[in-house]
């Protein structure tokens, strides 16, 4: 039976024609899945379906979102972040787009102000949804998410009464007061690359913004996945975070601001 998936043109040049109609016809693409955007279940025997396709150096990752969340479309991440995403999740390696995709985890990250020597700074909190495995292992090792970013130049933050030091080549990219992208060295010393990217452009608040703007930096706390989870207001995001620091798990950076 036939699929409700949405295959851009972007996407379809990427797999190629025939992986394409066999997406589209059923033969390769998953009734049930969970969206790649707001990680809710869906099914593309039911509801309007998006390909959504994760490409790095050398792998990419077929992934699939509400057509409501996201359109079908391309998204280019860094080559280590895709490959630790999927063993983290599969406990194998990536598959290139001529076979079936295993689903890649998320970085999720949520935005908001944080009170640091006595003045109110714009952070960013990244944390993944499941461990991640260092790329080239199986993932016996446990959650190397932390320790990656350490040998990135991140370093521990055991509280939060000091602004953490500048990491060199890192930005965070903020166009028309929207979130697009946080953005590390490329290789070789090539052009920066998104570590992260939003699939659409996130809002940030007035307050956010502003902040941003005047320090023309924004700091950037990561921790492992389930540490700090989605807080609702910035008082519990603090809590959170203060937490995640006592209890050794939690690094910082400070970015440079691209754009406004």
């Amino acid at each position: 039976m036939p699929r409700m998936l949405d295959v851009s043109e972007d996407v379809r040049a990427e797999i190629g024609d025939a992986e394409a109609d066999r997406l589209l016809v059923g033969d390769s693409a998953p009734g049930s899945y969970d969206c790649t955007s707001c990680r809710t279940p869906g099914d593309s025997d039911q509801e309007r379906t998006s390909t959504v396709l994760f490409v790095g150096e050398e792998t990419a990752v077929l992934a699939f979102a509400h057509a409501t969340c996201i359109p079908s479309q391309v998204v280019h991440v860094a080559e280590d972040q895709l490959q630790g995403a999927v063993r983290s999740i599969t406990g194998s390696d990536p598959q290139t787009p001529e076979g079936r995709m295993p689903e890649q985890a998320v970085l999720g990250i949520t935005s908001g102000l944080v009170l640091i020597e006595d003045d109110l700074r714009p952070a960013l909190v990244v944390e993944p949804t499941g461990p991640i495995a260092r790329p080239g292992t199986d993932g016996r090792d446990g959650d190397q998410f932390l320790e990656l970013l350490r040998e990135q130049g991140f370093l521990p933050a055991p509280d939060l009464s000091r602004l953490p030091g500048l990491l060199q080549g890192w930005s965070v990219l903020l166009a028309m007061g929207r979130l697009h992208a946080v953005l590390q060295p490329g290789a070789g010393g090539g052009s920066p690359v998104a570590w992260w990217q939003a699939h659409q452009p996130l809002q940030v608040t007035e307050g956010w913004r502003a902040a941003a703007n005047k320090s023309q930096t924004v700091l950037v706390f990561a921790a492992p996945a389930g540490s700090i989870g989605q807080q609702p207001r910035e008082d519990l995001l603090r809590d959170a975070l203060d937490k995640a620091a006592a209890n050794g798990h939690l690094v910082a950076a400070t970015m440079p601001l691209a754009g406004t």
